[in-house]
């Protein structure tokens, strides 16, 4: 078996097996604790009804232990079904696909935009690092750092909605969407940029703080003084040689923190009300949905588990050294 084949399917079974282990995780804390999800279906009015109580409970098998519902749920999982809201009334996988879409695109722009400007002004302090430019983005790296995200995307609000009014702050398109691919394109990055530019600006400080460091490293080692020895202009050894090895860091960060990523979307989606994943975990806690819950907190696992995979594999296209060791170890 080759290499790389060999690395995919060791970690693909990895995954699979801390997917199940999540599984079980999820289940477990969200049903051990207190409160009971029939009196939450049934409501306030019926709540008062035990025979009413004690039907719904046979009927969503809330009767049963957990150890019993939690197998019969892994098995239910296992065929693609996440089962049924309580609030909603329809499937969880039909609600999970069509807040799916939102979340990923706000998740996407936002590590795109934190990782790309992070990593240039990383770069550009590290070329000078004495210069005025590069002691101010220190400054601001720190205080971006430092401001909560649910903060951050209110004073974005009171700025530019409030104050300036340029952009819009609700939703993620208006109520004329629909008007043209080309009119809708346009109106959903209106709305996306300050929940992408909220949710990335703290990324965007760690990741320049990590590739300035981690440039200024590689700047100093023998393999770019070489290249600077053999005649190169300086743009082709930080672009061409340097940069290369400086943003391994970075990559392995951002694979670690997708899981902090996605739940800052949950703050970022509830301060501009976007029809997300996390918007929606947060109003199925307010109304005791587990099966929506369950099936949220199942798909943002494994999200953040297929993250975490993808990065291993970038290690092998961007670090040549680690293709060699593994030929080695064949």
């Amino acid at each position: 078996m080759r290499p790389a084949l060999r690395q995919i399917t060791s970690k693909s079974a990895q995954a699979l097996g801390l997917i199940l282990a999540v599984i079980c995780l999820n289940f477990l804390l969200i049903h051990l604790a207190p409160g009971d999800p029939a009196t939450v279906i049934v409501g306030e009015s019926g709540a008062g009804d035990p025979v009413l109580l004690e039907n719904i409970r046979e009927q969503y098998g809330f009767d049963r232990s957990v150890v019993v519902q939690m197998v019969s749920y892994i098995g239910r999982v296992a065929t693609g079904d996440l089962g049924e809201s309580y609030f909603f009334n329809q499937s969880v996988t039909s609600l999970i696909s069509q807040r799916l879409w939102p979340t990923v695109l706000l998740v996407g722009t936002a590590l795109a935009f934190a990782v790309a400007a992070g990593t240039m002004v990383g770069i550009a302090t590290a070329r000078r690092p004495d210069s005025p430019f590069s002691h101010g983005a220190t400054v601001l790296a720190l205080v971006g750092f430092s401001m909560p995200v649910f903060w951050t995307g209110i004073m974005l609000v009171i700025l530019f909605a409030s104050t300036w009014q340029l952009l819009p702050v609700q939703g993620w398109h208006d109520v004329n969407y629909g008007a043209g691919w080309l009119a809708n394109s346009v109106d959903i990055a209106e709305h996306l940029i300050l929940p992408a530019v909220t949710l990335g600006l703290i990324y965007l400080a760690q990741y320049s703080r990590l590739s300035r460091a981690s440039m200024l490293e590689v700047l100093e080692s023998d393999y770019v003084r070489t290249a600077r020895a053999k005649g190169l202009s300086e743009r082709s050894v930080v672009y061409k040689h340097a940069l290369r090895n400086a943003v391994i860091p970075v990559v392995t960060v951002v694979g670690l923190q997708f899981g902090a990523l996605l739940s800052g979307a949950l703050l970022v989606e509830t301060v501009f009300n976007w029809p997300g994943l996390g918007r929606l975990a947060f109003d199925s806690i307010l109304r005791r949905d587990t099966a929506v819950l369950l099936g949220v907190l199942l798909v943002s696992s494994v999200m953040v588990i297929v993250a975490n995979l993808v990065t291993d594999l970038l290690y092998t296209v961007i670090d040549p050294r680690i293709r060699v060791r593994e030929r080695s170890d064949v």
